[in-house]
């Protein structure tokens, strides 16, 4: 007898076992407990809802292109609803709202990098900003005056310095870099580029690199020809050092000396999304770069240097 109660015993173990170790069995369990259950994102209303609305929101990037009119042309970067953030934003009040959307860019295939040479005029159109360019071959005494506005505009604009300009006057180029400014390069005697050869445009801008970088530490991207005369053999020296040609689509005049509100009255009948502003260390600018600064930034546009202003961002 005892040997099969041995077995008996081992049997009921067993059993005894297996119940306790069954997760779908709970002999404590309520039917009100079983009832509850937790509404996961996906099954949300609220959720599906900014999955569903997302893809009106979305704008699709734009590629860099070479445009017929205005040659090499950024791209844009496109956007797309961030569902989790948005959702994150929403869910206190529990209804959708379009100005709680939380949004991603998207960048775009091609680049400016990615294209031939070409000179560029602007950056994209529909972006809200401009940027300042200085052509500096003269004009030393105003240049103290012009870094004073900028600075307390928290403004950084982008000065194309001459060669020969940046080795008489080593202390501002280093006062213009360490202020925050783009240094780009205006060749080294500022000659009319379009009657040189291939071989004199790159000794030009060669030749000026290498004194600004002697000055900064700082290798130079932008390239912008003095009076803006240039060839295709310009804008491939340039490209072949793998910089880029900058030209402008606004321009203050102000070499021929107008006054200040002649000067205001021209650029800002010109502003455009993506404009360049060319300017010069001159009296004009001197006296009324405080008031075109106002001027812009009253027009909502921001002013940033010519790197931020052809890069994709929105």
């Amino acid at each position: 007898m005892s040997k099969y109660m041995k077995y008996v015993n081992l049997i009921v173990f067993v059993i005894i076992v297996a119940i306790a170790f069954n997760t779908d069995y709970n002999p404590f369990a309520t039917n009100d407990i079983q009832s509850i259950s937790t509404v996961t994102k996906p099954e949300d209303v609220l959720y599906k809802e900014i999955q569903e609305k997302s893809s009106t929101y979305a704008e699709a990037p734009q590629n860099a292109v070479i445009d017929r009119v205005w040659k090499k042309t950024p791209g844009r970067n496109g956007i797309k609803v961030n569902i989790e953030k948005s959702y994150q934003r929403m869910k206190k009040d529990g209804v959708f709202n379009q100005s709680l959307l939380v949004y991603d860019q998207v960048t775009p295939e091609v680049n400016l990098n990615e294209l031939p040479a070409s000179p560029i005029f602007r950056g994209h159109p529909d972006k809200k900003m401009v940027s300042l360019l200085i052509n500096v071959s003269w004009g030393t005494e105003n240049i103290p005056k012009i870094l004073e506005t900028l600075k307390e505009n928290k403004v950084k604009a982008t000065f194309f310095i001459e060669g020969k300009w940046a080795k008489g006057n080593a202390e501002y180029v280093k006062m213009i870099d360490e202020q925050g400014h783009i240094i780009g390069n205006h060749a080294y005697n500022h000659p009319n580029m379009a009657r040189l050869s291939y071989q004199e445009n790159a000794e030009q801008i060669s030749q000026t690199n290498e004194i600004l970088k002697a000055i900064t530490g700082k290798k130079t991207k932008w390239f912008a020809p003095p009076s803006g005369s240039y060839t295709d053999e310009v804008v491939k020296a340039a490209h072949d050092m793998n910089m880029e040609t900058i030209l402008w689509t606004v321009d203050t005049i102000d070499w021929k000396n107008p006054s200040v509100s002649v000067m205001l009255n021209r650029v800002n009948g010109k502003l455009h999304g993506g404009a360049t502003i060319l300017m010069h260390p001159t009296p004009p600018i001197a006296k009324g770069l405080d008031a075109l600064i106002k001027d812009i930034k009253a027009k909502d546009y921001q002013i940033g240097t010519i790197e931020s202003l052809l890069n994709e961002e929105r």
